[in-house]
């Protein structure tokens, strides 16, 4: 690897030896009784490199992230997304973050500290983010990830803590990673770009043992290898990962099968962007100096590094074709390192730039968990009843190291100019300090029922209690503000209660609502002890939302719609009274509508696009001794817009468009700046040269647009700017 964590670097060992301590022995499989019913467990087509999507919505397909009780997209009532591979690689997203474009209304940055989203009115900690159903509980921890080794990412929006628990008002996004298939099949793909971007990946999947379906064990294995080595825009910024995902399929006879995946990804970024400093006066629009477009005012050797590991181990028994059984442990295990110098501010005439915010920081985090559950498929009063239950058991542990300085390090020529090394700066020393260590204990029981009340009618009901435990101890001075130790529990009780009118056989009506709990001022796993001592409760955030989802224009059209209105209480707000103190009176609303629809006019055109308008305000929050009640939240643009086109110029040849919109974005709770609208082209060119081969060049931000990804009060985090890459693909 090219860089290490002092004290840290046989932590891989332990992961990756439990993974093989939980492989099933040879001896233990030659036992197995041999069974005549394939297992359950779903199996996702390969899409090779000339696929592409059929260009109308997916609401056919079961969906794990909208329910535990394998609903489609069509039977659910709410608004769920899925965004597949196929997608993913017709539209050439490089990382998580370009896939959640395909998702309505959704915005994210890559800024170094997390891959914040805005979705529906809300931002951060607000909208989870899972990777296969799991939740680590921190913005932080959901860095941008090289796509290669996702197979899909899911998406329902509005508040869904009845499925996830604590943190989903805005929406759950959940990223499914690729697991061993029952097949053979070999793929693989270069791709060389602008600023020395140099990337190859490679799948493999081999059937290692016994025939699927057959008469005894079967086993399956695949791996999935991604690195990446890149340049960058700005200054002095380098960029290597890499991801490995490898997992083991076994049918293991009586209808049980156990899946077995490992993850491990690296992410190293060399004097990392953090911005650009915007024009003064910094009020109404912000501009910035097109000079310094490129600039990077980071330390030399500024430091963003991150090490992942993930160990899954999924067992699941079909009893009976009524009754299945499902148990998935899991662990997580990461270390976050930061060295950099982040805030840019241009002086009064515009004339330099001062560099401060200095943070060395280090996050030691890990998770541990495991879930029971089930689905039952019966009756309840002579309807079709279908039951979903379980049990998930958590214990989310980190430890930050955080050493800030306040001081200006320089003000430097904003054009031309040259910065320290870090460990220059007065005060700081390389080492590591821990402040606190952060516990959360959680268990949850959670029920969910579909039944069919009438033929073409569903009734769909969810309910999910949690008790939550936090517990935190003092690593640094013990003083009144910071004591040695305190604990607080949280026990929220979230539900859904929703009815799908089938009133067409391709068309239905629904309505829903549902309910949320989040921490009132972020996360619980970074909470410090002034936030759990005062803040005794947890928000509460409902929703209601009518929609419909349906087929057109004789199956070449599908279309979904949706209006919603959340409404998030008991936010941490400013005592108007006190203005060192916090109250949970807080308050904030969101209303809107979603439209998504998918065309395939003709063999050679496909058509997809998708709008979301929302309306997000402050109802009652205090900050600075000002009332900010009817201001925007920050980071969520009233308007996102996405069309995708793709044009089959011959049987070989395909030609593709997509424009992306995005409304203004208030850089400040007080509205007083702000990034203004923006849109962006892509372009790309796709020439089959073989059955299995794809060669295709991408033209990104194709009209050179300067655009904030992230606004904030005095800078902003700009978007790439136009960049030129070339994929070569290949499947077989």
């Amino acid at each position: 690897m090219s860089f290490a964590y002092p004290g840290r670097a046989v932590r891989a060992l332990p992961l990756f030896s439990l993974a093989c301590a939980l492989l099933p022995s040879h001896h233990a499989l030659a036992q197995t009784p041999p069974i005549d019913t394939t297992p359950s467990l779903q199996t996702v087509n390969v899409v090779d490199a000339a696929s592409t999507p059929n260009g109308k919505l997916q609401l056919d397909t079961p969906v794990e992230t909208g329910s535990r009780l394998g609903l489609t997209a069509r039977e659910t009532p709410a608004s769920v997304t899925v965004v597949d591979r196929a997608t993913i690689d017709a539209r050439g997203a490089q990382d998580t973050q370009e896939i959640l474009r395909a998702i309505p209304g959704v915005t994210a940055h890559n800024a170094p500290g997390s891959m914040a989203a805005s979705y529906r009115g809300f931002t951060g900690n607000a909208v989870t983010q899972l990777y296969n159903g799991i939740t680590v509980h921190y913005g932080s921890a959901t860095r941008a990830v090289d796509s290669w080794i996702y197979d899909r990412v899911e998406a329902i929006g509005g508040a869904s803590s009845f499925l996830y628990g604590s943190g989903a008002v805005g929406g759950s996004l959940n990223y499914i990673t690729k697991t061993a298939e029952r097949s053979d099949f070999t793929e693989a793909q270069l791709r060389l770009g602008s600023y020395d971007l140099k990337e190859a990946s490679v799948g493999l999947n081999r059937r290692l043992a016994g025939t699927p379906g057959g008469n005894g064990p079967a086993h399956f294995a695949r791996l999935d290898l991604n690195h990446r080595d890149a340049g960058s825009w700005t200054q002095g910024t380098h960029t290597r990962s890499t991801q490995l995902a490898t997992s083991l399929l076994s049918d293991l006879g009586g209808g049980i099968t156990h899946l077995l995946a490992y993850e491990y990804q690296t992410d190293h970024v060399d004097r990392p962007y953090w911005g650009t400093p915007v024009l003064n006066p910094a009020g109404g629009a912000q501009r910035i100096d097109e000079g310094t477009r490129f600039q990077n005012y980071n330390s030399a050797d500024g430091l963003y590094a991150q090490r992942v590991q993930w160990l899954r181990s999924v067992a699941q028994w079909r009893v009976s074709d009524a009754l299945q059984l499902r148990n998935t442990f899991y662990v997580y295990d990461a270390l976050r390192d930061y060295r950099n110098v982040e805030t840019y501010r241009f002086n009064a005439s515009n004339t330099a730039v001062a560099r401060s915010g200095v943070l060395l920081q280090r996050h030691d985090q890990d998770v541990v968990g495991d879930r029971i559950e089930g689905t039952y498929r019966g009756t309840l009063a002579g309807h079709a009843s279908d039951w979903a239950f379980g049990l998930d058991v958590s214990v989310n542990r980190q430890t930050r190291f955080p050493n800030s300085l306040g001081l200006t390090v320089s003000t430097v020529d904003p054009y031309h100019f040259t910065t320290e090394n870090f460990f220059d700066i007065p005060g700081m020393a390389p080492g590591f300090r821990a402040d606190r260590d952060n516990k959360t204990t959680t268990t949850a029981l959670y029920l969910e029922n579909r039944t069919r009340v009438a033929p073409t009618v569903s009734l769909v009901t969810a309910l999910r209690h949690e008790r939550i435990t936090l517990d935190l101890v003092n690593r640094r001075e013990v003083t009144t503000a910071n004591p040695a130790s305190f604990s607080r529990s949280y026990q929220p009780t979230t539900g859904r209660i929703g009815v799908v009118w089938d009133f067409a056989p391709d068309a239905n009506l629904y309505a829903q609502a549902a309910t949320a709990a989040d921490p009132p001022s972020g996360s619980l796993s970074t909470a410090t002890f002034g936030d759990v001592r005062t803040n005794s409760e947890l928000t509460t955030g409902r929703q209601l939302e009518v929609g419909s989802k349906l087929d057109f224009w004789n199956g070449k059209g599908s279309a979904t719609v949706a209006v919603f209105d959340i409404r998030r209480r008991n936010i941490a707000s400013q005592d108007p009274n006190t203005p060192g103190v916090t109250q949970l009176v807080g308050e904030q609303s969101s209303r809107g509508v979603e439209l998504a629809i998918g065309l395939r006019p003709s063999a050679r055109w496909q058509v997809q696009g998708n709008l979301m308008h929302t309306r997000a305000r402050y109802e009652n929050f205090m900050q600075g001794g000002v009332s900010l009640a009817g201001m925007v939240p920050t980071l969520t643009p009233q308007t996102v817009a996405n069309l995708w086109l793709s044009y089959g110029i011959t049987h070989a040849v395909t030609a593709s468009a997509g424009v992306r919109h995005v409304g203004k974005t208030y850089a400040d709770a007080a509205n007083t700046q702000y990034w203004p609208a923006y849109t962006l082209l892509d372009l790309g060119l796709a020439w089959k040269i073989t059955p299995g081969t794809t060669l295709t060049g991408r033209i990104r931000n194709a009209t050179d647009r300067i655009y904030g990804a992230e606004a904030r009060a005095g800078q902003v985090y700009l978007g790439a700017p136009r960049t030129l890459d070339v994929t070569l693909h290949t499947a077989f």
